[in-house]
């Protein structure tokens, strides 16, 4: 049982990390795939009927660490108080920027603020899990570099997968850029972890590169969700091992008794979440259109 909750927590967080990490790249790069008052509307409309959604992921995530591995959540949320009150806050921020952005008169404020809160949780997540493998400052940098540039070029080929007209082709050329800094990165920093989840983690991101470059999005966007993917599970197969300094999952687990009725509110649960976001998914599933002054998806 122990060993089954550490696999859902590691699933939760994946899906976070990839969900998440294209609507931070979106919110981070739309000021500069967008020109015009439209295009940056049709560029935030991408992540627009998602984003919210995207976030219930991580609230999973934390709550079933709290509850299957109460000294666990506890050594990690207590070490790494600043960063992730950080994140919070960057979250808020963007929150806000998104819902207030059409409803004043001048937007700027709220764009910045969407840039902003995009950029610093896409950060601070990596900084906080290399920080729980290594316990090193330049290392804990590293990985926020990582994920930073990551999110940047997964959120790049999703624009140009959901957007039509001069958004998209900016897009791709910001997704080609991006590639440039992630994958050195990547090598930087999968490099030290040395399992084969993480070499495939590099070799999927050139593989988005050589995609966006043929101007496959589709295959593009499947192959920096599988460089995330492959990422995170490197990093939890590490986890596994020590999850916290001195302390191991049994030691770090709840009760049998609690991971028996966990197990049960998940199976019954677990199923309607992914069920409506995938139906979520695609209702939206079209490019952004824009026609005259109205973004349609279609």
């Amino acid at each position: 049982m122990i060993e089954l909750w550490f696999v859902i927590i590691a699933f939760l967080w994946t899906g976070y990390f990839v969900l998440e990490g294209f609507d931070f790249g979106v919110g981070m790069l739309a000021p500069l795939v967008s020109r015009n008052p439209g295009e940056q509307r049709q560029s935030l409309q991408t992540i627009g009927p998602v984003w919210d959604g995207n976030e219930v992921w991580l609230i999973t995530a934390v709550g079933a660490m709290f509850a299957a591995f109460p000294a666990w959540y506890a050594g990690v949320f207590s070490s790494f108080y600043l960063p992730v009150t950080l994140v919070l806050v960057g979250l808020i921020v963007r929150g806000v920027g998104l819902e207030w952005r059409g409803k004043v008169s001048d937007p700027r404020w709220c764009d910045l603020g969407i840039v902003v809160g995009s950029a610093l949780p896409a950060f601070l997540w990596g900084a906080v899990f290399a920080g729980l493998l290594f316990d090193s400052v330049p290392a804990a940098l590293l990985g926020g570099a990582f994920s930073l540039a990551v999110c940047a070029l997964h959120g790049a080929v999703f624009l140009a997968l959901k957007t039509t007209g001069p958004v998209r082709r900016r897009a791709r050329v910001v997704a080609m850029a991006a590639s440039g800094v992630a994958i050195p990165v990547a090598v930087a920093a999968l490099s030290s972890l040395g399992t084969f989840p993480a070499l495939a983690a590099m070799a999927a991101l050139a593989a988005a590169t050589a995609l966006i470059w043929r101007r496959r999005e589709g295959w593009a966007f499947a192959a920096t969700a599988g460089a995330i993917v492959l990422s995170t599970l490197a990093v939890f197969m590490e986890l596994r091992l020590r999850p916290f300094p001195g302390l191991t999952l049994a030691e770090a687990a709840s009760g049998p008794y609690t991971l028996t009725m966990l197990s049960w509110i998940g199976l019954i649960t677990l199923p309607f979440v992914l069920v409506y976001q995938g139906w979520t998914y695609w209702v939206f599933r079209k490019r952004v259109r824009v026609e005259g002054t109205l973004l349609t998806h279609g």
